[in-house]
């Protein structure tokens, strides 16, 4: 047989464990499981770092015994990859193994007032002061931020890190210190695309930078070491996979970027899930936004390799507001009804919703807005409802590709995407005719695990996939054409920009008081 290749993918919402064959990318077997989110207070989220590693053994031991039906020797799996969901942050304890809080998610929105207070230290308030090395706005979502809240808020933080016990890493981190060991001789490591996402990273000299530690005031000693997103970082160390290496890790945007075979500047893909993410590759000088995007790490593809860019335009709630629509609202009873729900409509009916649950990421990075539902009648049902919902995931992936088009100066002629969300037929020709451009879908949805894959399976020490981007062959897709004329989309986006700008300055931050974590672990 092949040489396979797997994939541990732990998403916002799930962790699953995919098997690729080397030869062909055919996905041959994988198992998902569900993970649940706390909302302890209003804006808080978080995870159980225990039930994170557990659902990744899970996932493991339950595809290796589908294998096993499938008559598929588990020697045949020469690599493992890693990929995660970015910015989440876990700091534990390396003597007991033990999670010290809960993992704090991308999207939690405890850390404003944090954000407010480095703000302020800045000269002229600016949120963009640190972009110069780290490509990111101060904001909420990212790493460094949570991690200060951690260390003003909670004991056993605070404790651990004064004893010289604490480790910090995102996901990525804790999933593959944990499997190569844990507390008896894991490696603590990350990579570029994940230790980009901190705001502690130099996006220039490719290192942990001492000054922005020192503006955070996070010591160096608890950061993971940073290598490429392509080499041998150790090998698993339980289970029925012990002693495959694990030699692929990016984090989940940069893996569904090499899974979509974007791998020469100008190429581009937007992934919908929880929230929305495009990513357009840059190639190997990294391009400053001044249209409210990110400059990322891409990937690095090998210790001798060099580090390509992307710029980035994330959204914070799009598959997201679907969730909301089950869980909060009761519109549908499964997330798989909303096309069906909003079909029956075929249109908005001039309502408009803007899902700033999370305050407005890209272009905007507005922490007060919240989101709103306008332009409600009488006539408005559920079903006008749904289909705004769709609708608001389109429009704000258009804000998106508007600022890259400008940033870029070399326009997009069309769209790769990929992510749970573009099963839905409705929602990817909603974003064909909103973009005004073709939108194209691979026929194979796993693109983000395939990413991982390919790059653990490229290791130096593994060689049983190549990625050299004129061999790479491109997936299989489907093709949606717009189907509206230009004036209309523009009036549609129009009024869009209209709610958007109502959405704004809605919410301050809570004072301080406020701020001290009851005990939710």
């Amino acid at each position: 047989m092949d040489p396979l290749v797997a994939a541990i993918d732990q998403g916002t919402s799930s962790t699953r464990f995919l098997v690729f064959n080397a030869k062909t990318a055919e996905l041959i077997c994988h198992h998902q499981v569900q993970i649940e989110q706390k909302f302890p207070r209003e804006g808080w989220v978080e995870e159980d770092p225990r039930e994170i590693l557990q659902s990744v053994y899970e996932c493991v031991e339950r595809t290796c015994d589908k294998l096993r039906q499938l008559n598929v020797n588990l020697s045949n799996i020469k690599a493992v990859g890693v990929t995660n969901q970015r910015e989440t942050t876990v700091v534990w304890d390396k003597e007991t193994g033990e999670p010290l809080y809960n993992a704090i998610v991308w999207l939690d929105l405890r850390t404003q007032s944090t954000v407010e207070r480095l703000i302020n230290k800045t000269p002229g308030r600016n949120k963009n002061h640190l972009k110069d090395k780290t490509g990111l706005p101060i904001s909420t979502y990212f790493s460094a931020v949570k991690l200060r809240w951690l260390l003003d808020n909670v004991d056993e933080v605070r404790q651990a890190v004064s004893a010289g016990r604490a480790l910090f890493g995102t996901v990525d981190s804790w999933i593959i210190w944990c499997l190569t060991g844990g507390k008896d001789g894991g490696v603590h490591c990350t990579d570029m695309s994940n230790a980009s996402r901190t705001m502690l990273f130099n996006i220039h000299t490719m290192e942990w930078d001492s000054e922005l530690c020192r503006y955070f005031d996070v010591p160096m000693e608890i950061l993971p070491d940073v290598r490429s997103s392509s080499e041998v970082y150790g090998c698993m160390e339980c289970g029925s996979l012990a002693g495959v290496p694990i030699s692929g890790c990016l984090g989940d945007q940069s893996a569904a970027l090499v899974g979509q075979t974007c791998l020469q500047e100008g190429q581009a893909k937007n992934t919908y899930g929880t929230g929305c993410f495009l990513l357009r590759n840059t190639g190997t000088k990294p391009v400053m936004s001044d249209h409210g995007l990110l400059t990322t790490v891409a990937y690095k593809l090998g210790k001798d390799a060099p580090a390509c860019y992307a710029l980035e335009g994330s959204v914070a709630i799009a598959g997201a507001v679907v969730q909301w629509l089950k869980d909060n609202m009761g519109i549908v009873k499964s997330s798989s009804e909303i096309e069906s729900l909003a079909a029956a409509a075929g249109t908005s009916y001039g309502c408009y919703f803007v899902p700033a649950f999370s305050g407005l990421y890209a272009p905007y990075w507005e922490p007060s807005a919240r989101g709103i539902i306008c332009g409600l009648t009488q006539f408005t049902n559920k079903s006008h409802l749904a289909f705004a919902a769709l609708e608001a995931v389109c429009f704000q992936t258009r804000e998106i590709v508007d600022a890259m088009n400008q940033d870029s100066g070399l326009p997009l002629m069309q769209l790769q995407v990929d992510g749970g969300m573009t099963s839905n037929r409705l929602l990817m020709q909603l974003q064909a005719d909103i973009l005004c451009m073709p939108v194209v879908r691979p026929l194979m949805s796993e693109t983000t695990s395939l990413g991982v894959a390919m790059a653990a399976g490229a290791a130096e020490g593994v060689g049983v996939w190549n990625l050299n981007p004129s061999q790479v062959v491109p997936v299989a897709s489907e093709m949606f054409r717009p189907k509206i004329n230009p004036e209309e989309s523009e009036f549609r986006y129009a009024r869009w920009k209209k709610a958007v700008q109502r959405s704004m300055n809605w919410e301050t931050s809570e004072p301080d008081a406020a701020d001290q974590p009851d005990d939710c672990r």
